[in-house]
């Protein structure tokens, strides 16, 4: 059985002078471990025997290697949740678990890097069972977590594990994997662009660059609800089935993936594509393309197991929206004003003419 080996390994390795390379091939690596080697530049098996050259299964030149795209996907058995209390410590400070643990720190450690949170703000999610799903406690700095500082709830918000108590906006995540079985994993953040075109209601528009059409699909976006509250958590999570990246309302965003990195991922695409249109909108705004090339990144994104609602439900004249921002008209409470004074409404069609001659009117009634 191979050998976990954890970032606390590879440092002492180091602190006592020993090669990394010495680390066998076949070691499991927590995403943490990974990391060290890559700095250091060092190969696990490095130092031991060199793998004999064997034949390319498409009858080409000779390799040594067969490549393998890396999955971080967790996958757990159904129906083998721990039953007991001694199964749940022992499941929750599993090797397996842990690594997780720390991929999820490590996430916390770039979302604080980029500027995507400050102070406690942020959250992260990863389910680890039919009714486990791994979270950050509440009232922590996402770039200064470590493993033992994560939490463990079920698909009620009830926390289950953990020293520190869970977040408090882990419903909203819970809400999105009950509703969509393939959201594994969701980051939760308030990066400045994308944060700023859910405060103004606004959703950026397609048709412009393709890698936000095949990584992220279509941009969703959330009415304002109390961060937190069982509302919030439903009218994110319905709208999880058709959106892997989420405006909320006067809020942040929250993406969803098959494991961290890849929730995280669709993070950073989001305020990239946010910051590139805000740019655009001042240099002359955007230029799209057509809605048959569109229709070929739904198709991609497709083909790379993420959904897409747009083929199925819209034509293909509808794919691209006007080439403006969309701004979204979701229902906002009624601002109490002190100064109200009373008079007619003006409505939204009147001229400016119009309107002039009613405040006008308004101001000689008063004076009467």
């Amino acid at each position: 059985m191979s050998k976990l080996y954890t970032a606390k390994d590879l440092e002492k390795m180091i602190a006592q002078g020993q090669c990394l390379g010495t680390v066998p091939a076949n070691a499991k690596l927590t995403p943490m471990a990974r990391d060290i080697l890559r700095k250091h530049k060092v190969t696990a098996g490095s130092t031991t025997a060199a793998a004999a050259p064997v034949a390319s299964s498409d009858g080409g030149s000779l390799r040594i290697h067969t490549p393998i795209l890396p999955d971080a996907e967790y996958n757990w058995k159904p129906g083998g949740d721990p039953k007991t209390a001694a199964e749940l410590e022992a499941f929750f400070y599993s090797p397996e678990i842990q690594a997780l643990k720390e991929r999820i720190c490590g996430i916390g450690e770039r979302i604080w890097n980029k500027g995507y949170v400050d102070g406690n703000g942020g959250n992260i999610t990863v389910r680890v069972g039919d009714n486990l799903v791994l979270c950050t406690p509440t009232l922590i700095s996402k770039g200064f977590m470590r493993p033992d500082d994560i939490c463990m709830v079920d698909l009620d918000g009830n926390q289950v594990a953990g020293t520190r108590p869970r977040t408090s906006e882990v419903n909203t995540h819970l809400g999105i994997m009950k509703n969509e079985p393939k959201a594994k994993s969701c980051v939760h953040a308030h990066p400045v662009y994308a944060t700023a075109f859910a405060v103004a209601g606004v959703t950026p528009p397609s048709c412009l660059i393709p890698e936000p059409e095949v990584f992220l699909g279509e941009i969703g976006f959330a009415s304002y609800q109390t961060p937190g509250s069982p509302e919030n958590a439903q009218e994110v999570g319905r709208l999880a089935k058709k959106h892997q990246s989420i405006l909320m309302q006067n809020h942040g965003v929250i993406c969803w993936g098959k494991d961290v990195e890849d929730a995280y991922w669709k993070m950073e695409n989001t305020d990239a594509f946010c910051q590139t249109v805000s740019i655009t909108m001042q240099i002359g705004g955007p230029k799209q393309y057509g809605p048959d090339k569109l229709k070929e990144l739904i198709g991609l994104r497709k083909s790379l197991g993420m959904p897409d609602h747009r083929l199925d439900e819209l034509k293909e004249c509808e794919l691209c929206d006007a080439g403006d921002t969309t701004v979204n008209t979701a229902p906002q409470p009624a601002a109490a004003c002190s100064c109200h004074v009373p008079g007619p409404s003006v409505s939204v069609g009147n001229t400016d003419e119009a309107l002039v001659q009613q405040i006008t009117d308004m101001i000689i009634d008063k004076m009467k």
